[in-house]
């Protein structure tokens, strides 16, 4: 699929700027109106997801061309190379866009059916689809967690004490 494509090139450009390598496309009457990636190593802000970074252009789209932003969403195709955390599923259901296509699934966070399905608390069919050249995605993922992140909290694991010194006083 040529729209997964322009995704996962947003995907590498997030692994190079050190940003877990997930992009995005939100595609309205066969067009790209919006793209993102990560931004929250950058901005040091967790919820600057791809689909979130998107879903502010989209706002600014409609605002420009004076369009209701509801029935925008409403017909907007997202294409996103990593299954949808629950959090940005949740955005996604609640402006009802019409589908959610992704690469890879997100087994520790995802939001259409991996962890969570979000389509259960919102009732709202949007069709939804899986595994778009998902080997591509999950590698890019599996590249960037062999690096360090160098934005991440220092770990708070403790030390073994058996190679520290002990002094004893006479």
């Amino acid at each position: 699929m040529e729209w997964m494509d322009f995704a996962l090139e947003r995907a590498k450009e997030s692994f190079k700027a050190g940003e877990v390598p997930v992009g995005c496309l939100f595609i309205y009457e066969n067009k790209i109106i919006a793209t993102g990636n990560n931004t929250v190593n950058e901005t040091r802000n967790a919820t600057r997801h791809a689909e979130l970074n998107c879903i502010d252009q989209v706002l600014k789209f409609s605002d420009e061309k004076h369009l209701d932003y509801k029935s925008v969403f409403q017909n907007i195709d997202v294409v996103v190379t990593v299954e949808p955390c629950i959090m940005c599923a949740a955005a996604l259901y609640e402006l009802k866009v019409r589908s959610i296509i992704f690469g890879c699934a997100n087994d520790r966070f995802g939001g259409c059916d991996s962890v969570f399905n979000v389509e259960t608390i919102y009732g709202s069919k949007i069709k939804v689809v899986g595994n778009v050249k998902g080997d591509e995605a999950m590698q890019l993922l599996k590249d960037f967690y062999k690096g360090e992140n160098p934005n991440a909290p220092e770990s708070k694991v403790k030390k073994s004490k058996k190679n520290s010194v002990r002094v004893k006083h006479v």
